[in-house]
Parts: C-alpha cells; sequence; structure tokens
C-alpha cells in the first residue's frame, strides 16, 4: 500500500513528514513557501496517520521502508527530507538507510536519542471521546479540555476528527496501536546508522527535546550536522516560529543549490 500524500509546486522533490498523531496537512502554509522555492511538496501521511493506511505494525523500519516504496511510485530521488518529532525519526532511519536518495536532510525538533513514553495524558484524553455522544467538534474539545489545557494542543489533536458518515465523527488516527507501540515511537535510531550528507537540525528553544549533550550524538550519526536553534518556540516550533523556521530552512537550501 502506497502512502497517502498531497501534493504541491513542481521542481525537486521535498518530502515533509509529520509528527506523532499529526498529518501532512499541518505542514500546508509552510508548504506553499517552501513550493515557490522550486521545490515538489510532499506532504505525506505516515502509516496510522492521516488519510495513509492503518496496520497493526508500527516501527520505523517500516515507516522508513513506507517512505522508500512511495518514492519509487512517484519515481523520486535526489530528496530533501524534512521530519518532525516521529518524522524526524522515519526521516533518519530513511536517510541511514538509502542515503543514495537524500541529498539533504532537516530535522526538527529530535535527536537520535531514546525518549521514555512521554504522551499518555494525550492519549488518555482522544480515548475518552466516545463518538456515539459527542455530535460536533465543540463537543469533542469540552472533553478534551478536560486533560489538556493547552488550546494549542487541543487544536492539532482535534484535526484528527472527520465525518466518518452523516452524523458520525471518528479520528483518522489509529490510536489503538499508537497507544499500544508507543516505546516503538521513543526508541533511539540504531548504533551503526549514519550519514554523511549534507544535514540541519533545528531545535526549540524552550523544548528540551534536543539539549546540549546531544550534539554528540548528532554528530556521530550525522557527521556534517549543523545544529540552529529557534527562538520563542518549543516542540512545535514551525508552527510557533513560522517565520524563523522558513527563514532558517530557505537559507540551508539556497547553500545546498549554491555548491550545484
Amino acid at each position: 500500500m502506497i502512502l497517502h500524500s498531497q501534493i504541491l509546486g513542481e521542481g525537486r522533490p521535498f518530502i515533509i513528514l509529520h509528527g506523532l498523531l499529526g498529518m501532512g496537512d499541518n505542514w500546508k502554509t509552510l508548504a506553499r513557501q517552501f513550493s515557490l522555492l522550486g521545490f515538489e511538496i510532499h506532504l505525506v501521511d505516515q502509516r496510522n496517520h492521516g488519510r495513509s493506511f492503518h496496520s497493526d505494525d508500527f516501527n520505523y523500519e517500516l515507516l522508513a521502508e513506507d517512505l522508500y516504496n512511495y518514492c519509487k511510485y512517484h519515481s523520486l530521488s535526489d530528496l530533501v527530507l524534512l521530519g518532525h518529532s516521529m518524522g524526524g525519526k522515519t526521516a533518519m532511519q530513511f536517510a541511514t538507510t538509502y542515503p543514495e536518495m537524500v541529498s539533504k536532510l532537516l530535522i526538527a525538533d529530535i535527536a537520535p536519542k531514546a525518549y521514555p513514553p512521554h504522551h499518555q495524558d494525550i492519549f488518555k484524553a482522544l480515548l475518552s471521546l466516545d463518538f456515539e455522544r459527542i455530535k460536533s467538534r465543540g463537543e469533542a474539545e469540552e472533553v478534551l479540555s478536560k486533560y489538556i489545557k493547552e488550546a494549542g494542543i487541543r487544536l492539532f489533536l482535534l484535526k484528527n476528527l472527520y465525518w466518518k458518515e452523516k452524523g458520525v465523527l471518528g479520528l483518522r488516527a489509529n490510536l489503538e496501536v499508537l497507544n499500544r507501540e508507543m516505546e516503538e515511537v521513543g526508541e533511539p535510531l540504531p548504533e551503526n546508522a549514519i550519514f554523511t550528507g549534507a544535514t540541519l537540525f533545528l531545535a526549540g528553544a524552550n523544548s528540551g527535546y534536543i539539549d546540549a549533550m546531544d550534539e554528540i550524538l548528532i554528530k556521530k550519526h550525522f557527521p556534517a550536522a549543523s545544529i540552529v536553534t529557534i527562538s520563542n518556540a518549543g516542540h512545535w516550533l514551525h508552527a510557533e516560529n513560522p517565520t524563523e523556521f522558513y527563514e532558517r530552512v530557505r537559507r540551508f537550501l539556497s547553500e545546498e543549490n549554491t555548491k550545484g
């Protein structure tokens, strides 16, 4: 099965991978800006997310294989690949497994290390949604607000809501499998995985997902990597400071294009 995507613009292929419980659509505003730089942007929904297929199997080897099959299906090579959070782990796995396919790698606010499960409250909130009773987005947000105080996170999660049929809401994300495989989401990059191509790590200044000690590990796996910090931004750095995020990415891409 081939992953679902939205494709914008024309030019060199530029794939964007969303994070846990996200979807490609989350990146549409930035994607339009990137497309104006001469790229064909692929906003991909990873398995068990968005409009892509559901599966009981879920790990980064499979997510990278899904992306490989997607690239072959669309005849893509010489990729720019950007991944956020879980999507960043997929991007790292893909680049170190298929380095010949990636010309430029961008990783948003995630390191190659292991992360303990820490999304339990979000899953508890989403699993509490009873769609036999809930008949509107407003009612769903009211339930989520009992668990999640930050309005921005609630709105992000509510993007998963859709009308399964008239009067019946559902969630696009495969919650049961993602909740069960939470430890897989935090898995580190394999110890011997290396990508020597141009790489940029973007860290949210207020996030804590990438700390000073992580630079050693990043350089071990990605010897050509540079790390920049996006100011006034947490883990959702591309949404919290899109202007600086865009400019950092643009600069990195233009450097690469200058080299030919």
